[in-house]
């Protein structure tokens, strides 16, 4: 088959997330199965126009803020040199409604629907359009089937409207050749939490930084790292002025893949206070270095931690329930160390290898579908 897939960036974009190692480690399991995959993406500074990946082609065009309206131009361009049997379509950001301009039948692809949650991250009237945006999806993807990555996505799908027995569920997986304990890497000697993701309003980073003096009452010398940038660091680094923590968060910024890793592994305690995620990516990439997780009881979050198990969930907001939650965890090493070999457990079950398998079967069906309707 010819799989093409529409997403807003690709793994090499600066501003790439979970959705795109998502998408990616889909395409490179269905080109490895000897399927032709072309993903269709936006264009960055110093990005080619078109290459080649692991299993799958990348054709770039329009920019970050025109990508939506570049999209169906460079489509038709890949359509003409060997049509389509089915498109992927990610559902993120302002939706492409592929099927208003694309004939081949479509897999909507969504880790999560921003709703609401869009006015907590931009200002009003630019999350008034991203919300209208989301509105038109489900009348016109009402003939398409979705692939949804976590139990929450599915629900939130279906109360929305949509039809539950068009929506599967699909779990992420993990690169387990990346993300795995190292036995030569000790935790900290301090107390130690990591935060890793995005920096943006939504994510709630403020809130694991407000946590801090709260577990240092307990443990003083207790620090936060923060992995990865975005545009709402300004406003975090003058929190740890106010608070007087300067010492003790420390911002990495953007990190090369094996100091991330790094930092997972010796992390005594990985934090996620997100209002809302598709699944929670960094929550089971932690598990899989083994480390637990405290993450917020929130739509996506709450589906990637094993409450009481592989790491503890807290109300989300409740600053005070997020400190006393990482002080349970450090305060009882013998515990921790039960959670950690269960968080090993848990990581071990997601694997790509899965997902792109479920997946394949989910685009055979449709694709089947589609022959016998046109026959």
């Amino acid at each position: 088959m010819h799989i093409v897939a529409l997403n807003w960036r690709d793994l090499a974009n600066p501003l790439g997330g979970g959705a795109e190692v998502h998408m990616e480690e889909i395409l490179r399991y269905l080109g490895h199965q000897g399927h032709r995959c072309t993903l269709v993406t936006s264009r960055f500074p110093s990005a080619k126009a078109a290459e080649d990946a692991d299993g799958y082609h990348i054709v770039r065009g329009g920019s970050e803020l025109t990508f939506n309206l570049a999209v169906p131009f460079l489509y038709r361009r890949v359509a003409a040199t060997r049509p389509p049997d089915i498109v992927l379509d990610d559902i993120n950001k302002i939706p492409f409604y592929s099927p208003l301009w694309a004939r081949a039948p479509i897999l909507a692809v969504i880790p999560h629907l921003m709703g609401t949650t869009v006015f907590q991250e931009v200002n009003p009237l630019v999350a008034s359009v991203v919300y209208a945006a989301e509105q038109p999806v489900r009348w016109v993807y009402r003939h398409c089937d979705f692939e949804v990555i976590s139990e929450s996505t599915r629900d939130d799908l279906v109360a929305r409207g949509y039809a539950a027995d068009r929506i599967s569920v699909v779990h992420c997986g993990i690169d387990r050749a990346r993300y795995h304990p190292d036995p030569a890497v000790a935790k900290t000697a301090a107390p130690s939490l990591v935060y890793v993701g995005r920096i943006k309003r939504y994510k709630a980073v403020d809130h694991a930084i407000r946590a801090l003096p709260l577990v240092r009452r307990r443990f003083p010398d207790a620090t936060l790292t923060i992995v990865g940038d975005g545009d709402g660091m300004p406003a975090l680094r003058a929190l740890t002025d106010s608070l007087g923590l300067t010492q003790a968060v420390r911002f990495a910024g953007f990190v090369p893949h094996a100091e991330k890793v790094r930092l997972l592994q010796s992390a005594h305690v990985v934090v996620n206070p997100s209002v809302k995620e598709g699944w929670g990516l960094t929550n089971v990439e932690a598990n899989a270095c083994g480390t637990v997780c405290v993450a917020a009881d929130a739509p996506g979050i709450r589906d990637s931690v094993r409450d009481g198990e592989t790491g503890f969930l807290y109300p989300w907001g409740d600053v005070e329930a997020l400190a006393a939650r990482v002080v349970d965890v450090l305060a009882h090493p013998e515990r921790r160390a039960a959670m950690e070999r269960a968080a090993l457990a848990w990581a071990a079950s997601l694997t790509w290898e899965s997902c792109g398998a479920a997946t394949l079967r989910l685009v055979e069906r449709i694709v089947g579908a589609h022959g016998r309707r046109a026959a």
